[in-house]
C-alpha cells in the first residue's frame, strides 16, 4: 500500500509535467496556427467569397456586418463594402481596426484595358494605380500619386503589391484551372497587371485606349487602389485580384450585368487559391 505522502509527491510530479506540456506543446500549436486574413468586395460581388467561407458567424461592427470563418483552411473575415473608393477606405480601415488582419484581398471584377483579355479572365494586381488623381490641365491630366495623410508627401503613381502575395497568386496559378466562360471557349486565364481605380465606371473606348497608352494598364475599377492604400498606411499587405466582366467599352453595362457572376467567381476562386498558397503562418 502506497503512502499517502509518496502518493502526493507523484500527484506533484504529474502536475508539473502536465504544466510544462501545455506551457510548451500549446505554445507549439500556437505557432503553428494559421494567422488571419481579410477578403473585401463590393455587395454585388463578394457572394462568391462568402458562399466558401465555412463556420461563418456574423460580426457586426459599427454598421458593418463581417463574416468570421475559415477560408482554405485559414481564419479569415469577409466585409461587404459599398461601391466607391471612400466607402473601400471605410471599410478596409474597420477591418483592419477590428481584426488585424495579416493581410487584406480585394476581390471583384474589372473592366478590361488590356486588348489581348477575354471576359473572365482574372487579373492579379502586381501594382495598383489611382486613374483620376493629379492636375487637370489644358493638355489633359497630369497624373500624380496620392498624398501620405500624415505628412503630406507625395508617394509613387504606381503602388507595387507585396511579393510575398505575388508569389503566393504565383504558386495558386500554377495549380489552378478555371472554367471556359462559355461552352466550347478556351479556359479562363489567371495574369498579372497593372490595375487602375477611379470614381467612375469607364464605359468608353477613348478613355480605355488612354488608360492603356499612358498607364499600361491591365484593367479599371473603382475600389482596389484606396484598399491598398489604406493597407500600405497601416502596414498591412494587400492584393487586388479582379475577374474581367466587360471591355469597358459601350457595351460595358450590359456585359457587367451578364457576366458580373461568372467574373466575381473566377476572382474568389483564385482569391482562395493564394490563401491556400501562403506560407504559414
Amino acid at each position: 500500500m502506497r503512502s499517502p505522502a509518496r502518493h502526493n509527491a507523484r500527484v506533484h510530479r504529474l502536475a508539473g509535467i502536465v504544466l510544462l506540456l501545455v506551457a510548451t506543446g500549446c505554445t507549439a500549436v500556437a505557432r503553428a496556427q494559421p494567422a488571419l486574413v481579410g477578403v473585401l468586395g463590393i455587395t454585388s460581388e463578394i457572394v462568391a467569397i462568402e458562399q466558401r467561407l465555412q463556420d461563418a458567424r456574423e460580426v457586426p461592427v459599427r454598421g458593418f456586418v463581417f463574416r468570421r470563418g475559415t477560408l482554405s483552411g485559414r481564419p479569415a473575415v469577409v466585409a461587404r463594402t459599398g461601391t466607391g473608393k471612400v466607402n473601400a477606405a471605410i471599410a478596409t480601415t474597420m477591418l483592419i481596426e477590428h481584426f488585424s488582419p495579416a493581410a487584406v484581398f480585394f476581390s471583384g471584377t474589372a473592366g478590361a484595358t488590356d486588348p489581348t483579355l477575354r471576359v473572365g479572365d482574372v487579373v492579379v494586381g502586381t501594382a495598383v494605380a489611382h486613374h483620376d488623381i493629379g492636375q487637370q490641365t489644358p493638355k489633359g491630366l497630369e497624373r500624380r500619386g496620392p498624398r501620405h495623410p500624415m505628412s503630406g508627401e507625395l508617394e509613387s503613381v504606381l503602388l507595387a503589391a507585396p511579393d510575398v502575395l505575388v508569389e503566393a497568386a504565383r504558386r495558386a496559378a500554377r495549380k489552378l484551372t478555371l472554367p471556359p466562360t462559355e461552352a466550347g471557349a478556351p479556359a479562363a486565364r489567371i495574369v498579372e497587371g497593372l490595375i487602375v481605380t477611379g470614381e467612375m465606371f469607364v464605359a468608353n473606348v477613348a478613355q480605355r485606349e488612354e488608360l492603356r497608352k499612358n498607364l499600361n494598364s491591365t484593367a479599371v475599377e473603382m475600389e482596389g487602389a484606396a484598399v491598398v492604400q489604406t493597407c500600405r498606411y497601416f502596414g498591412v499587405p494587400c492584393l487586388v485580384v479582379r475577374g474581367i466582366s466587360d471591355r469597358a467599352d459601350g457595351a460595358a453595362p450590359a456585359s457587367y450585368q451578364a457576366m458580373r457572376v461568372r467574373a466575381s467567381e473566377n476572382a474568389a476562386a483564385v482569391v482562395t487559391a493564394i490563401i491556400g498558397a501562403l506560407d504559414t503562418p
